[in-house]
């Protein structure tokens, strides 16, 4: 079966170690994600909600939920986006994301819109 274009949201993730915030001897590293959204479906819909899940290095995870992104709940016409950068304070200089996006379109149906993982790190922390 065919999987449904009508309701489809696409998002990338660019991140940024913040430096100036962080504090590794006290163990704070801060990062900021600059996150795309665009609506690749066939209808229009609006973010009703996120749910986050931040994970350390050492498996402490911390979930996120609340309505909208940055105080907006972004309603996206088919082919249109909307850009936000937030930010998290991880203990350990790596961890990584992941979530979804409580969609409604136009037509009253809901639908989520999946935030693959992805990887924050301190400079160099990887190799």
């Amino acid at each position: 079966m065919e999987e449904d274009k009508q309701y489809q949201i696409d998002v990338d993730v660019r991140t940024n170690y913040v430096k100036e915030q962080s504090a590794p001897e006290l163990n704070r590293f801060v990062f900021a994600y600059t996150i795309t959204i665009r609506n690749e479906g066939a209808i229009p819909a609006k973010l009703l909600s996120r749910h986050w899940l931040i994970t350390d290095a050492h498996g402490n995870v911390q979930e996120v939920r609340g309505i909208g992104v940055v105080g907006e709940q972004p309603y996206l016409k088919p082919g249109e986006g909307f850009q936000y950068t937030s930010g998290t304070v991880l203990e350990t200089p790596v961890g990584s994301m992941e979530g979804k996006y409580q969609m409604v379109a136009d037509d009253d149906t809901e639908f989520e819109a999946i935030i693959p993982a992805f990887t924050l790190s301190v400079p160099h922390a990887l190799h």
